[in-house]
């Protein structure tokens, strides 16, 4: 029979460690999902969801079973997740030729009336590059409010801001993004 999330947390804390395996398993694809969001290369969602399994080991003794471990789980990925943005917004370089290939597909298939396989990878393309313009703190809120669905009562809880300080990030999120995309061919989609 399999053991329930606090059972094995128990288990680990009381010093079996290799009751987190377990945990690891359950929740690995979930992680990937979530991690995929902020990261495209393999080797960096990898990398993010490795952080959170180590993130959380560490910190499993703060677990107060108050609300269910998965909660207390993704609380901790999405506050990697916002760490692994800030930290490659740094480093990220922008080039003229990246926004010039986005207008050159929206001219080519702003007048197609059926989307094919092609056409949503690139619209996806598209918008995983309009959302690598923004800020850290802007990626993370329209990827939770828009892509992910969440409310803003759940975005406060996952990052531990205000609600008001939520609306606020949204709103200037969605500010910042159509720029972003004006950027790349206002007049056609705004």
């Amino acid at each position: 029979m399999d053991k329930s999330d606090n059972e094995l947390i128990a288990e680990v804390l009381g010093g079996n460690t290799p009751s987190f395996e377990p945990l690891v398993v359950r929740y690995q694809p979930r992680l990937f999902a979530t991690a995929r969001r902020y990261a495209r290369r393999d080797s960096e969602v990898e990398d993010i969801v490795q952080e959170i399994f180590a993130k959380t080991f560490q910190k499993l003794g703060s677990f107060r079973k108050e609300a269910p471990f998965e909660h207390w789980l993704m609380r901790i990925a999405v506050r990697v997740c916002y760490d692994f943005l800030r930290t490659h917004q740094r480093s990220k370089e922008i080039t003229v030729t990246d926004f010039h290939e986005e207008s050159d597909w929206l001219e080519r298939h702003v007048g197609a009336e059926v989307f094919d396989a092609s056409q949503a990878e690139g619209a996806r393309a598209l918008v995983h590059k309009a959302l690598s313009q923004l800020s850290p703190a802007h990626q993370l809120i329209i990827n939770l409010l828009e892509i992910e669905e969440k409310s803003v009562k759940e975005i406060a809880k996952l990052t531990g801001w205000s609600v008001a300080l939520v609306k606020v990030r949204a709103f200037r999120a969605r500010a910042e993004l159509k720029k972003v995309l004006a950027r790349i061919d206002g007049n056609k989609y705004m």
